[in-house]
């Protein structure tokens, strides 16, 4: 049933992605809806869950929460990094952005939607209501989750079949990770604090690149909307899911 319920997923993924290759000429609007669905998703949907996971605190600071800013500063750090290194290499960059973070960041989008299939695994050997109410709630974002796989990949310069590669990876990845359930239990605090790492990341892409990028060149008060309606989107979903 788990693996049934990820197929869902699957299509949903690719689902994202088709919209997010078919609005090129509105580039701008794509880019400030992708970064409200981020924000959102971290938001409302990542540290939330990972707060509850990995409850445990360091120096009074919750788990999480530092693996979050680690996650944010390791973002800011790698790309700084591959940046200063093609450019001592002469490379070209695409609008200081490097390829090789976009395919990190896609690559780290697959790493979650693959959790998403385990926490519908694991949901359902809990219970059928459980199981049901996770699975609504992966399969609805996962829409975003193809959306911004395909977005942040083209947009830091790989070619389109790179990108559709990546989109494929991240709409397979939920039914690999149901089907791993069978076999292998993640524990909670692990799984919490990869959450809060990860949450970190998309924080830095959706604020230090995507939204800044989308009102590079067309800051239009429509672009502001899409950022909206993404957070707000992803709320909705969080909020029919509880």
């Amino acid at each position: 049933m788990a693996v049934f319920v990820a197929l869902g997923a699957f299509l949903m993924t690719l689902a994202g992605g088709w919209t997010a290759q078919r609005v090129t000429d509105r580039r701008h609007l794509v880019l400030g809806l992708a970064g409200g669905l981020m924000l959102g998703v971290v938001g409302l949907d990542l540290l939330p869950e990972a707060l509850k996971a990995a409850g445990g605190e360091v120096f009074g600071v919750p788990a999480a929460l530092l693996l979050f800013v680690t996650g944010f500063l390791v973002a800011h750090l790698v790309e700084r990094l591959l940046a200063a290194r093609q450019a001592s290499h002469g490379g070209e960059e695409n609008s200081g952005r490097v390829p090789e973070v976009g395919l990190t960041a896609a690559a780290a989008m697959v790493g979650h939607s693959a959790m998403d299939g385990v926490a519908i695994g694991a949901a359902f050997q809990v219970g059928g209501g459980m199981g049901t109410a996770v699975a609504l709630a992966v399969v609805a974002h996962d829409f975003a989750d193809g959306f911004n796989t395909y977005t942040i990949t083209s947009l830091y310069g790989n070619a389109r079949r790179k990108a559709l590669t990546m989109l494929f990876a991240d709409a397979a990845a939920p039914v690999a990770g149901a089907a791993s359930t069978t076999f292998v239990t993640i524990p909670e605090g692990l799984l919490g604090g990869y959450l809060g790492l990860f949450g970190g990341v998309l924080l830095y892409l959706a604020a230090a690149e995507i939204l800044p990028e989308a009102h590079h060149e067309h800051p239009a008060r429509s672009t502001l909307l899409c950022t909206v309606a993404g957070a707000l989107f992803i709320w909705l979903v969080v909020g029919l899911a509880g």
